[in-house]
Parts: structure tokens; C-alpha cells; sequence
């Protein structure tokens, strides 16, 4: 009996002591992403809908870092948790820096990821393969009463190209357009495990890192 309680003592101590980390968003493939790359810190890892948080934060900002911010604030203020909002989208050069900020929202309400996509590519139509440089960017938000200043922002970058037609089916949002040139794939073409290295997102929370490991 003595030797039951003891483990069930263990197991209550270890869930007091793992912080609970929010990643503000309802985008469940975000929330895996991140959750994967946090995989080695002992935080336990929880999107808005985990919480019942059902209001929208309107991202009325003009950059990604603007945005990231104004989520990070909003959601953290709401779930009184340790947060991390993302702000990422795939930006073309051919077509003036779009989709941009309104990468989830690219085209309007309502549009599913493939639509998006579709709609990249015919707004490309007749570009040709040199023109079609592009990049995906990512800002992570970080906001909790322990965080340095209140507040700390990573960003990370990948280059590309954006290709004829989708290829791939992993990852999600523009992934299956999304030519890596030094990997000779899409995005949508790697791996869980290989994405996690290279991925703009990868790149903005290893830059988070330090303050996270201080934060666990």
C-alpha cells in the first residue's frame, strides 16, 4: 500500500512542477509543430482550445512581430498561463510581398488551405521559374510574468522558391509549393523530424530556446 502511494506521490509532484506552456492558436498543426521541438523541456503543452478559449484576437497589425505580439498579450492576459503566439506566413516576391500577414486569411473568409494554395498559384501564372523566389517567415511571441521584461520575440526565416503545383502530403497550410532549393523538396515532402530542423518556425523557437530551458 506504502509502495503505491509513494509512486502516485511522484506522479502528483511531476504534474505541479511541469509548467503549463499556452501556444496561442487553434491551428492544431502549429500546436504539434511546436510541441515536437519542445519535446526535451518539461513543459506541458496546451493550445486555446485545451483551455476553452473561444475568442478571436483581431491581428490588425502590419507586420508578422506586430501580430505575434498582440496574440501573445491578449491570450495570456485571458489563460493567466505562460504563452507563445505565432505569427508566420509565405511571402512572394512576384507578388509584392503577399500573402503576407494574410497568409491564413489569403483570398478571404472561408478558404481552405488547398484553396490557398490554388489561389497562389494562378495569381503566378506566367511567372517564370527565377521570379518565383519566395520565403516563409515566423515571429514567436513569448509573454508571462517570469519572462524577461515581459515580453521576448525570435524570428526565423528559410529562402525558397514557390513551384508549378503542389507536391507532397505533410505539413500543411503552403507547404506543398514550398521548394527548398538546399534540400531539393517541399516542405510538404519532409519529414516530421526533418522539418523541425529546418522549418522558419524551427528557426524562430531555437532562437527562443535559452529563454525557454530558464523558464521550465
Amino acid at each position: 500500500m506504502g509502495k503505491y502511494a509513494r509512486v502516485t506521490h511522484v506522479k502528483v509532484t511531476f504534474e505541479v512542477m511541469a509548467k503549463k506552456l499556452l501556444i496561442a492558436t487553434r491551428n492544431y498543426g502549429k500546436v504539434r509543430e511546436l510541441a515536437r521541438m519542445l519535446d526535451n523541456l518539461p513543459f506541458n503543452v496546451v493550445g486555446l482550445d485545451d483551455l476553452e478559449i473561444d475568442f478571436e484576437v483581431e491581428e490588425t497589425g502590419s507586420t508578422f512581430e506586430e501580430n505575434a505580439v498582440l496574440k501573445a498579450r491578449a491570450y495570456g492576459e485571458a489563460s493567466g498561463e505562460l504563452t507563445l503566439a505565432d505569427d508566420s506566413g509565405l511571402v512572394v516576391d512576384a507578388l509584392n510581398g503577399e500573402p503576407g500577414v494574410l497568409s491564413a486569411r489569403y483570398g478571404g473568409e472561408g478558404l481552405s488551405d488547398e484553396d490557398r494554395v490554388q489561389l497562389v498559384l494562378k495569381n503566378m501564372e506566367g511567372t517564370s521559374g527565377w521570379k518565383r523566389k519566395a520565403r516563409f517567415v515566423a515571429v514567436l511571441a513569448l509573454v508571462g510574468n517570469d519572462v524577461p521584461n515581459g515580453l521576448v520575440t525570435t524570428e526565423g526565416v528559410v529562402e525558397g522558391a514557390i513551384m508549378h503545383e503542389p507536391i507532397g502530403q505533410n505539413g500543411f497550410g503552403y507547404d506543398p509549393i514550398f521548394w527548398m532549393v538546399e534540400h531539393t523538396k517541399t516542405t510538404a515532402q519532409m519529414t516530421a523530424q526533418e522539418k523541425d530542423q529546418v522549418s522558419h518556425r524551427a528557426n524562430a523557437l531555437k532562437a527562443m530556446m535559452s529563454t525557454l530551458e530558464s523558464l521550465a
